[in-house]
């Protein structure tokens, strides 16, 4: 799903939940639901929302809204994309490495 959301630092709970098209108390609900997804608070409570919190909730929104997932067939899919997003990021590692010792020869 691609989301239509200007260029900004924050978004607030209602920008977003309008760019995804669902209710802001869905949105309260799959902060209480999937841990991983904790935007920002002011002093007051208000929500802020970066990139890195929209690109959670597209893959939330993906998996439930659009395959189906329950939330536990969600969260156990979520596991499974940060184990694999975890030996990613080790093999590239490693190949900076290898890189680096070809460079050395």
């Amino acid at each position: 799903m691609h989301v239509d959301l200007p260029q900004k630092l924050y978004y607030s709970i209602g920008e977003v939940s309008k760019a995804f098209n669902v209710n802001a108390s869905l949105i309260r609900f799959w902060e209480k639901e999937f841990e991983y997804l904790n935007p920002k608070k002011n002093v007051k409570g208000t929500r802020r929302y970066s990139s890195m919190d929209i690109e959670k909730l597209q893959v939330i929104h993906h998996l439930v809204k659009e395959k189906g997932y329950t939330l536990e067939g969600a969260k156990d899919q979520l596991k499974v994309l940060n184990k694999n997003f975890e030996i990613i990021k080790k093999l590239e590692k490693i190949k900076a490495n290898l890189i680096n010792i070809k460079k050395e020869l």
